[in-house]
């Protein structure tokens, strides 16, 4: 059987969780851009749970990877579209549409880019299919908070929005490397956007740490307590919550900075070993037009 590593792991829900409440599609579930309707509410199932949809670069695009709760491992994806709505609150939610297509059946799901409550209405207000790969890269790329200091080739630290391109961090397994490429963006702090705290002293931390789920950090164990089948991997920062020292924080704005070399590197953020920028087909829309990168090699991914 093949090996399909999960490179990324969303919280999705099926469209039929989503459906116009009150409006010109009264009943329809949320589909693509020629399926809905600017003005329609829609309304969560009470009963809606998120279930994980897991991908991967397969060798013909976007798939189902392993230990995935939606689809069949192996089934395409295909990013379909991007949907703003208005929130009871007054907030903007945006949701992406994508189809996963296996060899008998095809779904639609949509994923959240911020929370979803059953309690209320949400007005779609529009809908644009170039924006969504653009807003899956925010998601998916790895940036650094402001204020998180990474450690120079020096060993200097410093921090991360005082950085420019052309600069040398430390690596642990290439030394000194220059920085190629550095972005900036402010974004909402929530859902699959809410940073993960890593507190000072946990994993030898110097200072409270700050990742986004996604964001990877490098674990060496003596044992295979996790069950990796190697004594080095990449840790998820959403799979070390654990309610005390490792939490999950919601709410507010956040400022990042996606930091490339011409390799996928593993720096050093307050002290610890996390990754640098994975170059993926999901992350590449986060880069400029004009910078060309080869895609990484994500093998150690857990």
């Amino acid at each position: 059987m093949s090996r399909r590593p999960a490179q990324f792991s969303f919280p999705t829900y099926p469209v039929s969780d989503f459906r116009v409440h009150w409006g010109a599609n009264e009943g329809d579930p949320i589909g693509g851009a020629n399926d809905v309707v600017a003005g329609d509410n829609y309304r969560l199932e009470r009963e809606a749970r998120p279930r994980q949809l897991a991908i991967w670069d397969g060798p013909s695009g976007t798939e189902v990877a392993d230990g995935s709760d939606m689809g069949q491992p192996g089934d395409r994806v295909l990013l379909e579209v991007c949907h703003s709505l208005m929130a009871p609150g007054g907030t903007l939610v945006e949701l992406l549409i994508l189809t996963v297509t296996g060899e008998a059946d095809t779904a639609r799901v949509f994923l959240p880019l911020a929370p979803v409550e059953p309690r209320g209405e949400y007005e779609l207000v529009a809908s644009e299919a170039e924006s969504a790969p653009k807003r899956l890269a925010d998601i998916a790329s790895v940036s650094f908070i402001a204020g998180t200091r990474l450690t120079l080739a020096n060993g200097r630290q410093v921090p991360v929005e005082e950085l420019r391109a052309g600069e040398r961090l430390l690596t642990r397994d290439h030394g000194p490397r220059e920085i190629r490429w550095i972005g900036q963006q402010v974004q909402r702090a929530t859902g699959a956007l809410a940073p993960i705290l890593i507190r000072e002293g946990t994993l030898n931390v110097a200072n409270d740490l700050r990742l986004f789920p996604h964001h990877r950090l490098f674990i060496w164990q003596r044992d295979d307590t996790i069950g990796a089948g190697r004594s080095e991997v990449l840790i998820k920062a959403t799979h070390l919550v654990n309610g005390s020292t490792v939490l999950r924080e919601e709410g507010g704005f956040i400022e990042s900075y996606q930091i490339l070399f011409d390799a996928h590197e593993i720096i050093y953020a307050e002290g610890v070993a996390v990754e640098s920028l994975l170059v993926t087909p999901q992350t590449r829309a986060a880069l400029p037009g004009n910078l060309e990168v080869a895609q990484s090699d994500a093998d150690r991914m857990l």
